[in-house]
């Protein structure tokens, strides 16, 4: 829901005439980005904060093999901030996008173990692996989308074509 609602209400918003979000991907970018705010405060958030996964939480689930979890869980927290910052701007949008894909395909372990591991959160249940897999997906596939990649891979591939045909016009 910290994802779709805020996608939704930009997008609607855009419907309503704001050109800021007159595309989806723009407004996907944004909601990301306002999921990444609210992920990303929990890694800070002290143990006394009961309304969402607090520092604590997060860092039982950082697995075993990965060194200085209450670090590494500082640092994510950073990085998303950072990358929430970098999707609403227009000018690294692009290289924000792909290093958030990245960065969610780092953090998986993360959660495969919280799930094996039965890992509480926020004195929830485990969420369970069946969930976070394809919500993890999701989160790179957007983040993926908000890069605008398929129009980067679109763009190289039209040079390429043009490099290996230099006798046609365009």
């Amino acid at each position: 829901m910290l994802l779709i609602g805020p996608l939704l209400g930009f997008r609607l918003l855009g419907a309503l005439g704001v050109s800021r979000f007159a595309t989806w991907r723009v407004s996907a970018a944004h909601g990301l980005a306002t999921m990444l705010v609210a992920t990303g405060t929990a890694h800070f958030a002290p143990a006394t904060v009961t309304v969402m996964p607090n520092h604590a939480d997060l860092v039982a689930m950082v697995p075993p093999f990965v060194p200085f979890p209450h670090l590494m869980v500082y640092a994510t927290g950073v990085l998303e901030l950072l990358g929430a910052l970098g999707l609403v701007l227009t000018t690294t949008r692009s290289t924000t996008g792909i290093g958030l894909a990245a960065l969610f395909v780092l953090m998986f372990p993360a959660n495969v173990y919280a799930a094996t591991a039965d890992i509480p959160l926020d004195g929830d249940p485990p969420t369970p692996l069946w969930f976070r897999i394809p919500e993890q997906l999701l989160f790179i596939a957007v983040a993926l989308w908000a890069a605008g990649i398929a129009d980067l891979v679109r763009s190289h591939r039209r040079a390429g074509v043009a490099k290996s045909r230099p006798w046609r016009s365009h």
